[in-house]
This record gives C-alpha cells, sequence and structure tokens, in this order.
C-alpha cells in the first residue's frame, strides 16, 4: 500500500558529503546527523518539523550498523524516545534479520544471491504518559532500554525462524 509518503531516515552527515550520495540525500530530505559533536539537538529538531509535517521519521536507535558478533541490537542512544515524547507520536518498531551479511560495517560482506532479509512491525509502543520525564536522563534511559527490549525480542524471534541453509552458521 502506499501512503503517500516517502520516509525520512536520520544519517550522519558524512554521507551528505559525498558527491552523488549527498546530492541524492538532499533532494531526499534526509535528515543529516553531525556526530560526535554532542549535538543531536539539531538533527531532533528537523525530525521534530518533519512529523509536524505529517512525515514519516525513520531512526535507527543504535545510531549505527551494529557491531555485535551475534547481530542483535545494540545499546541505543535516547533519541528515538526524546523524539517520540516531543511530538507524542508513538514508536512503531521495525527489526530485520538477514540483511547483516548484506551490508557490513567493514568487510566485504558476504553477499549470497536470493538471500531473504525477514521483517517485522510491532505494535506502536506509545510514551506519552510519560511526556513529563522527558527532562529525567534516567528516566530516558529506562524508556530507551525497553524500547531496546522489544526490538531485540523481535530480532530473536526473527533469527530463529530464519533458514538455517543462509545463518551465517549454516
Amino acid at each position: 500500500m502506499n501512503a503517500g509518503r516517502r520516509p525520512r531516515f536520520l544519517a550522519k552527515d558524512e554521507l551528505f558529503r559525498i558527491p552523488v550520495v549527498g546530492a541524492a540525500f538532499r533532494g531526499a530530505k534526509q535528515i543529516p546527523v553531525v556526530r560526535g559533536t554532542g549535538d543531536a539537538t539539531t538533527a531532533l529538531r528537523a525530525a521534530e518539523r518533519a512529523i509536524a509535517d505529517g512525515q514519516v521519521v525513520v531512526i535507527y536507535p543504535e545510531g549505527t550498523v551494529t557491531t555485535r558478533p551475534d547481530h542483535l541490537p545494540m545499546r541505543a542512544r535516547t533519541g528515538v524516545v526524546r523524539l517520540a515524547l516531543a511530538t507524542g507520536v508513538p514508536i512503531t518498531p521495525l527489526a530485520s534479520w538477514g540483511s547483516q551479511s548484506v551490508w557490513q560495517k567493514s568487510g566485504r560482506g558476504s553477499l549470497k544471491f536470493g538471500r531473504p532479509v525477514y521483517t517485522r512491525v510491532g505494535p506502536p509502543i506509545d510514551l506519552a504518559r510519560r511526556r513529563a520525564e522527558a527532562g529525567d536522563v534516567a528516566a530516558l534511559r529506562a524508556m530507551t532500554d525497553e524500547v531496546m527490549t522489544v526490538l531485540t525480542a523481535m530480532v530473536e524471534e526473527l533469527r530463529a525462524a530464519y533458514p538455517s541453509r543462509w545463518s551465517d552458521e549454516g
């Protein structure tokens, strides 16, 4: 189904500086994140404006590709929770399994034609009742960890259902 909206991704600023890729990202109105500066506010404000305009925003909570040997989600940054609290929009968790062999942070990857990538969308996580806790660092961390517990369980379910002939061990 086409909802008439294209997702806006938060992506590292370095990608916007690659000549062709950067032009494509800017043209598609993706949102740059300047990492390592402590300035997450600029990207989150842009994401808030996009949501206020009725757009869809996609965030990878860890802020990078997982480096865990088991490919499970890592500890997340709090941006996804802060965005949900600021906008009142629930978090819709999306998990995938199988793409870790197609896209790796470094190295050549294991490109196997026909390799499936399983995805699952979970029920929305509505944090609206906790908006008063938006300024509480410990509460933000706890909410973020709760979101990651849901995502990790979803990934583990997908991994268990994944065909063994395509698994990294198989």
